[in-house]
């Protein structure tokens, strides 16, 4: 496999139709992930994934190789008002949160998922934050484990449904 150096910068605006692209192409392939069809707006947020950084404190994240291709990308929150997730995440305290993390098919196994993650973690703690908060489902298990290993630890209390899909709350403390 061919590993290049990933740069991770905030993505341009000319981009956020590409990332759009990527996260449905990324969330669609998961397997027992609901579909477009099964819910449209969690889809339409993905496409129009750019749209996110209107909101005050959130970054759109983007791993780019040295030939400026697109490899990943994350939706980084350092107030965690404007997370957007069920549950009780949006009232969490000297954190911040990250979320819709996509790694492009052909660039898996670079690090890439690891390298964005880390950007947010450093992002978080240049903002003074005590935590990190994340959710996943049982079909991102590439990432669970991942965040697993990087010490996020399970915080139930973080969990909720989205329709029939239960979401899991992890933690980072610092």
């Amino acid at each position: 496999m061919n590993r290049q150096k990933y740069n991770v910068r905030n993505a341009n605006t000319s981009e956020f139709e590409e990332i759009g692209k990527l996260m449905v192409q990324v969330y669609s392939q998961l397997e027992g992930f609901p579909s477009a069809t099964d819910h449209p707006d969690y889809y339409k947020v993905l496409a129009n994934i750019g749209e996110l950084t209107k909101k005050p404190n959130t970054e759109l994240l983007v791993a780019v190789s040295p030939k400026g291709k697109i490899g990943g990308a994350v939706v980084y929150f350092s107030d965690m008002t404007y997370y957007g997730s069920g549950g009780t995440a949006t009232k969490e305290q000297n954190a911040s949160g990250f979320r819709l993390l996509a790694v492009a098919p052909q660039t898996r196994g670079q690090g890439i998922g690891k390298l964005l993650t880390h950007t947010c973690i450093q992002k978080a703690k240049k903002n003074k934050h005590a935590q990190v908060i994340i959710h996943t489902t049982k079909s991102m298990q590439t990432a669970w484990e991942m965040y697993k290993k990087l010490g996020f630890k399970r915080s139930p209390d973080l969990d909720f449904m989205q329709s029939n899909l239960q979401v899991f709350g992890f933690r980072l403390v610092f």
